[in-house]
């Protein structure tokens, strides 16, 4: 039984660049009419740190639109779930650029005291733009997927009310960040954790689902549409080192390449899914949440959006939120 979950982290770029109306506000209200119209639900990673600070700094004026939405979102019975780039909170903004500090870009590597003041204080600000004094989000997505070391940080998020990470993507390593979720190819749809993402607990008190990839030889990642997007990506300059890294990272035969569809075209979406409803024929006793990928600034081809919608009405394939994927683990 397929599940297939629209994931959508809402934000500018992680280096402080882009615009709020162009990379944000635009392709979601585009986005949102698509999916209202057809009757389904997205989870949107509201990159809290970002807009709080960028509100307190008074540095976009589409905050206010961006707050809007976000509250519109909710009331739609979209799901808001929480995504941080812990940098941000340190940030400060002159002449008209921010300065963002790196030495919390991790964080997973932070103080257990320092975890938990940034959670509570991107938890707190999400109350705060949808002025629910009760709300909690229920799934959480790392800054660059950085989601080691697992502990503390579990146990923090667990603590406040959040069941589901969705950071990890099978096969993915960053020597820069030392993150490497290779081992969790073992793993299957889903699985509980305590002390390592990676290594499945039946008494974990977190569920992760990750986000769908497949590995796949490096051509594969060179496609038109990919490139033209990266290209337009604000990365910021890399060190000497950060290029080395990166060498190492893609010195393999095989790389993990996400379910996005922002960065694919039409028919690497589709081949994708018809290998997952492949493995599903072979397995349908087993729940196999699937979670897709996209980012507000990779958001430009709309058509693709709405052919891949179709397609999996065509294939009689369910799309949901992670709130419902966690009712049917937890009662499986």
């Amino acid at each position: 039984m397929i599940d297939v979950i629209f994931t959508i982290d809402y934000e500018i770029y992680g280096n402080g660049e882009g615009s709020l109306k162009d990379h944000v506000f635009d392709p979601v209200r585009r986005l949102q009419k698509i999916f209202n119209q057809v009757g389904e639900k997205l989870v949107f990673f509201v990159e809290a740190a970002e807009f709080e600070k960028i509100e307190a700094a008074k540095s976009n004026p589409a905050i206010t639109d961006v707050k809007k939405q976000i509250k519109e979102l909710y009331s739609e019975g979209h799901e808001i779930a929480l995504h941080l780039h812990p940098q941000w909170y340190n940030g400060n903004y002159k002449n008209g650029r921010w300065d963002l500090d790196n030495a919390e870009y991790n964080l997973c590597i932070l103080s257990e005291q320092r975890i938990t003041s940034i959670v509570d204080r991107s938890i707190n600000y999400l109350r705060y733009v949808l002025s629910d004094p009760d709300f909690t989000p229920l799934s959480f997505r790392a800054g660059n997927w950085l989601f080691q070391p697992t502990q503390p940080i579990a146990e923090i998020l667990a603590k406040c009310g959040i069941k589901i990470d969705s950071s990890v993507f099978k096969g993915g390593l960053q020597h820069q960040h030392q993150l490497d979720y290779r081992p969790a190819l073992l793993n299957g749809f889903f699985w509980k954790f305590h002390d390592d993402v990676n290594k499945p607990v039946s008494s974990g008190e977190l569920v992760e689902i990750p986000i769908y990839s497949e590995m796949v030889p490096p051509w594969r990642m060179a496609t038109k549409k990919r490139l033209e997007i990266q290209q337009k990506s604000a990365t910021g300059r890399k060190t000497f080192k950060d290029k080395i890294n990166r060498v190492l990272d893609l010195a393999r035969p095989l790389q993990p390449l996400k379910l996005d569809f922002c960065r694919m075209n039409i028919n690497e979406l589709t081949s994708m899914m018809n290998l997952i409803i492949k493995t599903d024929q072979k397995t349908s006793d087993k729940y196999k949440p699937i979670a897709v990928i996209g980012h507000t600034k990779d958001l430009v081809d709309f058509d693709t959006v709405d052919k891949f919608l179709s397609y999996l009405h065509s294939k009689e394939i369910r799309t949901g939120t992670f709130k419902e994927a966690y009712n049917k683990i937890v009662t499986s």
